[in-house]
Parts: C-alpha cells; sequence; structure tokens
C-alpha cells in the first residue's frame, strides 16, 4: 500500500504540476492510459476527487490543489538531498532547466554551452526558447534570462552581458523611395515589421529616449514577425523599417546592407542577466554554468 500510494502520489503531481496528462506520461516514461489509471486508482483509495477532466484538459480539484501544495515541499526537499547526495561525486553532474528569449540565447547563452557542455559532458542543459516574462517557479525552471530591468526584485540576479541597444534599420533601397525618418513619430508614415508580444498577445511598442523624454510608439506595417533572423531579412530586402537589438546587425550596417536611422534615440540600457530564486538550493553543475555565463 505504501508503495502505490508513493507512486501514484508522486504522478499526481506531475499531472498537477503540468496540467496535462499527455506532458506527464512523457515525463514519467508511461503510457497515458497507464497513467490515468494509477490516478483512479488513487482518488479511489483516498475516496476524494483530485483532479477534473475534460477532453481537453485536466486540472487539481480544490482538495487536489491542497494536496499539492502540502506535497510539493517536501518532494523538493527530497529532490535537493538527493541532489547534494549526487553532487559528492568527483565529476560534476546533473539537470539544468533554463529559460531565455531567442536573441539572449543565441548571442549570450549559446556561445558559453557549447564549450561548457564539452568540458562537463555529465551536465545536462535545457533550454526553452520563449521571448516571454516566462515564470521560472512555476515552469519549475532552474534559472531564466531577461533585462536588467525585467528581473523581479525577490530574484537573485547575475549580469552575464554589457548593456545593449537597439536599432532602428532599413535597406537603402527602402530609405530611398521612403525617405529617413528624422523623429520617433514619423514612423507612422513608415511600412514597419512588427513583432507581437507572447504573454499579452499585443504588438511590440518600439521604445525610445533622448534627453529625457521617453516615448513608446506603436508603429504599423504590413509584416508582423516574432523571428529575429526572418525580422533582419525582412529588413534587408526591403520590406521596411525593423527594430532590434544593434549587435545583430553591425555587419550588415558596416557591408552597407541595411542602414541605421533615429540612432540619436536609442541609448544603452541593461544588458541580459541569469536570474534565480534566492530560496533554492543550488547544485555545484548550477554554480559552474553560472560562473562561466558571469566569466565569459
Amino acid at each position: 500500500m505504501l508503495k502505490d500510494n508513493f507512486n501514484d502520489l508522486l504522478s499526481f503531481m506531475v499531472v498537477a504540476r503540468e496540467r496535462s496528462f499527455t506532458r506527464a506520461a512523457a515525463q514519467l516514461g508511461v503510457s497515458q492510459s497507464a497513467l490515468s489509471h494509477a490516478m483512479r486508482n488513487l482518488e479511489a483509495r483516498l475516496d476524494v476527487r483530485l483532479l477534473t477532466r475534460t477532453t481537453r484538459s485536466v486540472a487539481p480539484t480544490e482538495a487536489g490543489e491542497q494536496l499539492f501544495m502540502r506535497l510539493s515541499p517536501h518532494l523538493l526537499e527530497i529532490e535537493q538531498e538527493l541532489t547534494a547526495l549526487r553532487d559528492t561525486r568527483d565529476t560534476p553532474a546533473g539537470n539544468i532547466r533554463i529559460t531565455a528569449g531567442e536573441h539572449a540565447m543565441t548571442c549570450v547563452l549559446w556561445p558559453v554551452l557549447k564549450p561548457f557542455m564539452e568540458k562537463y559532458p555529465d551536465i545536462h542543459i535545457e533550454v526553452t526558447v520563449d521571448n516571454g516574462l516566462t515564470d521560472i517557479v512555476d515552469g519549475r525552471f532552474d534559472a531564466g534570462v531577461r533585462l536588467g530591468e525585467q528581473v523581479a526584485k525577490d530574484m537573485i540576479a547575475v549580469r552575464i552581458a554589457p548593456d545593449m541597444r537597439m536599432a532602428v534599420v532599413g535597406s537603402p533601397d527602402y530609405l530611398a523611395r521612403f525617405g529617413v525618418p528624422e523623429e520617433p513619430e514619423q514612423l507612422a508614415q513608415h511600412n514597419c515589421i512588427n513583432m507581437r508580444l507572447p504573454t499579452r498577445g499585443g504588438l511590440y511598442a518600439w521604445e525610445f529616449e533622448r534627453d529625457g523624454r521617453e516615448l513608446r510608439v506603436r508603429v504599423e506595417g504590413q509584416l508582423t514577425l516574432n523571428n529575429l533572423p526572418q525580422r533582419i531579412d525582412a529588413a534587408e530586402s526591403g520590406l521596411g523599417l525593423a527594430y532590434v537589438p544593434d549587435d545583430t546587425v553591425r555587419e550588415a550596417i558596416a557591408q552597407g546592407r541595411l542602414i541605421q536611422v533615429l540612432k540619436e534615440w536609442c541609448p544603452a540600457f541593461d544588458g541580459y542577466h541569469l536570474y534565480y530564486p534566492s530560496r533554492r538550493q543550488h547544485t555545484t553543475a548550477f554554480a559552474l554554468l553560472v560562473d562561466a555565463l558571469r566569466n565569459a
């Protein structure tokens, strides 16, 4: 009975966290039908309904949510003890989950991760690329990467990149045809390549600042793209103006494929930080990765 209850409770915790039999079954390495059967058996033994099931979703009932909240700290403590035991090995090992935006992954994380993983073959790293402001605690990530101004005050933040700037760029052909904007307000007269925010579904407002004056300009255009390389390619192809991190277009500007405009309206701002909860006990593997990113 104890073994059955423990195994089924562990399965329940994964289902309640993921709110999906499909994802939970994949994590646990069992079939969805076996997992569903185990949940029904657990509910029968406890004589209480723990999960509400529909054809499209699964969610904890009030009793299930209470059970999940009570068990979570204890399971986390067990995980930390097991992790501490693994850390006694001579070779650093463990699993690290990180969430980061596309630009941060390409320009900051990936150049560090490649040599890091060669140096520590027993450390396994999972990176989820997401341009939204992911809740790393709810998503059970060990850490995330955000711009300094976006990191919550209750998190530990480690700078892993210098200050950065944004750039408004267009092709020489486009600017010859439609003119060069001198003020951000003039972007209303241009075909601008938009990006939709994944967290709220709205279009990203381009941000500018000059002499203490801050502007957020909601631009319009024929094209909306979430992929950074495609936005740059669209600008090079003369499809409109793009608003992108300046380090991603320096080569194109130097080679004359793109021209930067409104440069005086794009000051430097706080660069990328690795952030993580202050209350969480971290592994040797995680500490090694933090040091690698900090000193890159």
